[in-house]
């Protein structure tokens, strides 16, 4: 079972949420949190598989309870927001978080989206990228993550996940299999110290090695 927590500050909408995953065969609700404090201690206790996580919550936001949980946990997070435009995707993805919805994805969606998470991949679609891209371009240069040990092949992978690329498009792409293209991300994350894709797209952008027009 892939046991998942709710953080949100809102009953109904808790309730509904729980209603929906306890309803997936393989899914189960382990616990529910009304603010980022109480979503930090029950993920400590309950070490649950996925946390979905809205990013405004009273006490303590979304994003630092990302922060923390990511910190101390092995724990994955899914943020949830109402706002297409969010502001604080970046920061929540810095944070450590897996991926990103907004709270009226459909059901099937969402479900899909917490096995996804859970089985070690991130949700990142191409317009949260893009966010991503203008988020970058807005910054002020920072220090750079080095790509020590990074082959020219590894790079070309992780340039092409920066873009958005699913994994099928960047054998399609490369003209390599399936095998080949995971083979690589599961280098890029050793040798990246990076949780999930997520964390590939921020690495690409803060080596260097994509540009922030690059969209």
């Amino acid at each position: 079972m892939t046991r998942v927590l709710i953080a949100d500050d809102q009953a109904l909408l808790r309730g509904s949420f729980r209603v929906l995953v306890d309803s997936a065969p393989g899914l189960e609700v382990v616990a529910e949190a009304s603010d980022g404090v109480e979503a930090v201690a029950l993920t400590r206790a309950e070490r649950p598989d996925v946390v979905l996580m809205d990013v405004r919550m009273p006490e303590m936001d979304g994003i630092e309870a990302t922060r923390r949980i990511c910190a101390e946990t092995d724990t994955r997070v899914l943020m949830l927001t109402t706002f297409d435009l969010d502001e604080y995707v970046y920061s929540a993805l810095r944070a450590g978080a897996s991926g990103f919805l907004l709270k009226d994805t459909r059901p099937p969606d969402l479900l899909a989206a917490i096995e996804v998470v859970a089985s070690g991949d991130a949700l990142l679609a191409p317009s949260v990228t893009r966010r991503l891209v203008a988020e970058f371009a807005s910054l002020p240069s920072g220090p750079m993550t080095r790509l020590d040990g990074v082959t020219a092949r590894e790079q070309e992978v992780l340039t092409l996940i920066a873009k958005g690329l699913s994994n099928d498009e960047i054998a399609a792409r490369l003209h390599v299999g399936i095998a080949t293209v995971k083979t690589h991300i599961g280098r890029l994350l050793h040798k990246l110290a990076a949780r999930d894709r997520a964390q590939l797209v921020i690495a690409a952008y803060e080596s260097g090695l994509v540009r922030p027009t690059s969209t």
